[in-house]
């Protein structure tokens, strides 16, 4: 399986970041399986980054073969959703986009896919308005909603597939809204989609 994510994909975290360009076209970036981090293991801190930020962001799981999707037949290439943390050393970050290089090591280091229970894409009434929101040692840090995303999860899997196949298991990351900032040890981090506590693990 893969790990397919998406970013800049909401405006006012763009402008957070301080990206004042609008895009196209989604940005893609990739993270290897062995990022994963489920089942409600903590996350340890690496030590080669004291500023590591949490991105939650709504995340599909893929459950059929296809290549060159059209955005009409997309949803029907994933059936569950999640909540996700995509982990991201932000000090990495700004010194490989200054020196233009690739993001991989600062988004695609051991265990910086965190996700949670799945559950049907058919209990919501539609995917993309879809309320969902992260608390921190149960204070509110982040919240968004699916309706604000630039580029739409059928479209963004209609666009990856023009050159990747996507495969049964694999899972995308849809972008982050506001509000990232940094983790510290003993944090405890919950995730909730619509009311539903999907994600639940604490930092070390």
């Amino acid at each position: 399986m893969k790990i397919i994510a998406i970013g800049m994909n909401y405006a006012l975290h763009n402008k957070e970041l301080g990206h004042t360009e609008v895009n196209s076209e989604p940005v893609i970036f990739m993270k290897p399986d062995s990022a994963i981090l489920k089942d409600g293991k903590p996350f340890f801190i690496p030590d080669f980054s004291q500023e590591i930020h949490y991105e939650t962001e709504v995340v599909v799981r893929i459950n059929r073969l296809g290549k060159n999707i059209a955005p009409r037949f997309a949803h029907r290439y994933y059936d569950s959703v999640t909540l996700g943390i995509d982990f991201t050393a932000r000090n990495l970050q700004r010194k490989f986009r200054e020196a233009g290089h690739p993001w991989e090591l600062c988004k695609g280091f051991d265990n910086s896919a965190a996700i949670g229970t799945f559950v049907p894409v058919n209990q919501f009434e539609n995917i993309q308005r879809l309320n969902f929101y992260l608390t921190i040692d149960g204070q509110e840090v982040q919240r968004g909603n699916t309706a604000d995303m630039l580029f739409r999860i059928d479209d963004i899997i209609a666009y990856v597939s023009r050159f990747v196949t996507l495969k049964i298991g694999d899972l995308l990351f849809t972008g982050t809204p506001a509000g990232v900032g940094p983790v510290s040890i003993s944090q405890h981090l919950q995730g909730y989609l619509e009311e539903e506590k999907l994600l639940d693990f604490y930092i070390r």
